[in-house]
């Protein structure tokens, strides 16, 4: 008797995946290919729920995604949302996401500790309009600490730099701090004179939040070229970010010296240069700047 034929499995049908790191200022998006090459890429503004809103923050990453999904010539095998704050929402965003595959949602800090370490142990400071640090341990466990969100700190995110930047210039305004460049700054950004004023300003605006850390680029070049008090507002809120670091990677690598432990730098305010030399002087972990964006993370991510 001849032996029975396994029923007939037909072969996997080749998929599409789509990739997101979605943060409070902006949401990047990719289309992969079956080789993980990038079809198409898309950007949206920020959808971080805590700072646009549960409802808004669905909406902005929902349009993006069926936008995105149009451009496929293939099925969606797999969805990849890498997303910051609230991360019990965006589970629930994802568990009701229909054609997309399967779906995962992640906080926004595993692309950066990616491209920070490959998948091998390390750490990375992440610093965007928030900030957090995160780790992976020796034995492969994901750690993560920081990220709080602006209401409760942040230091180091553009959010944070900015909050100080405003503080002292109003004080200076005011009379009770030695006037530096940081008045003069602020004074320009608004267009106004009077600390009362810039104070209503920023409480009245509909976005304060994004007008706060619209000032950290502009402190960021007073530091550049040299003034005293932007260059210790920055490392006073870059350095507490450092602290915290330190603190991970001693209870983690604990018995490994901090320069056998990579340790990466990501976001436009950690990689600038005067932040750079300013924590390097600070640590013994090795720092090096990651000069390629979370989304690239993402797609690695998406290889695995």
């Amino acid at each position: 008797m001849l032996p029975s034929r396994p029923p007939f499995q037909p072969p996997p049908q080749p998929h599409c995946q789509i990739g997101v790191d979605g943060g409070g200022s902006k949401t990047d998006l990719i289309l992969v290919d079956p080789g993980n090459l990038v079809m198409a890429r898309a950007q949206a503004p920020g959808c971080n729920p805590s700072v646009a809103g549960p409802e808004r923050a669905g909406l902005i990453l929902s349009d993006a995604l069926y936008a995105l999904r149009a451009k496929s010539p293939l099925a969606i095998g797999r969805t990849m949302l890498c997303m910051a704050g609230a991360r019990g929402y965006w589970q629930e965003f994802a568990d009701r996401l229909p054609d997309f595959g399967q779906v995962v949602a992640m906080d926004d800090a595993r692309p950066v500790l990616e491209l920070a370490t490959n998948g091998a142990p390390g750490v990375v400071l992440h610093s965007g309009t928030g900030s957090f640090v995160a780790a992976r341990a020796p034995d492969g466990s994901i750690h993560y600490a920081g990220g709080l969100g602006w209401r409760f700190g942040d230091p180091g995110s553009g959010y944070d730099l900015g909050r100080r930047t405003l503080a002292r210039g109003l004080l200076e305004m005011q009379g009770w701090a030695p006037e530096s460049r940081i008045a003069a700054v602020l004074r320009a950004h608004t267009g106004l004179d009077d600390a009362g004023a810039i104070t209503r300003f920023f409480y009245d605006h509909a976005e304060p939040n994004r007008q706060i850390a619209a000032l950290t680029p502009l402190v960021l070049r007073l530091a550049e070229e040299g003034d005293a008090t932007a260059h210790k507002l920055v490392v006073e809120s870059t350095g507490e970010l450092l602290d915290l670091a330190g603190r991970v990677v001693a209870r983690l690598f604990p018995g490994l010296p901090p320069t056998a432990v990579p340790a990466g730098l990501s976001g436009p305010i950690l990689t600038h240069r005067v932040v750079v030399s300013a924590l390097s002087l600070r640590t013994s972990l090795l720092l090096t700047p990651i000069d390629q964006p979370p989304i690239e993370g993402v797609r690695r991510l998406l290889a695995r």
